[in-house]
């Protein structure tokens, strides 16, 4: 039974994750309005997320448009073992119009 509040939607999209001065690439697997999976770029670029953490993401969603969005880590862990890509789900902090228009367009 599905406990989330806003039905998921499968996406494949680059996005980047800035968490201090930290940059990295991430894809971004599922999206909802009110959350987001997403994957790491294999990277020897240590990563750490922990619970509660706040990490800002920039999604490119057309060649003009640029949205940026503030997230609170809910989970993370490695893709797979001696993995260098985590896999994080982040609930969006008020997430703004423009981004619950988009994930409504998707079909």
């Amino acid at each position: 039974m599905e406990r989330r509040p806003n039905k998921r939607k499968t996406i494949r999209l680059n996005a980047e994750s800035i968490t201090g001065d930290t940059k990295f690439s991430v894809f971004l697997e599922n999206v909802s309005e009110s959350g987001i999976s997403m994957i790491t770029a294999p990277s020897n670029i240590p990563k750490d997320f922990t619970q509660n953490q706040t990490i800002n993401l920039k999604l490119k969603l057309s060649a003009e448009e640029i949205l940026g969005l503030r997230c609170k880590v809910i989970w993370s862990h490695r893709a797979a073992p001696r993995s260098l890509d985590f896999s994080v789900g982040l609930e969006i902090i008020e997430p703004p119009d423009e981004y619950i228009n988009f994930v409504r367009s998707l079909h």
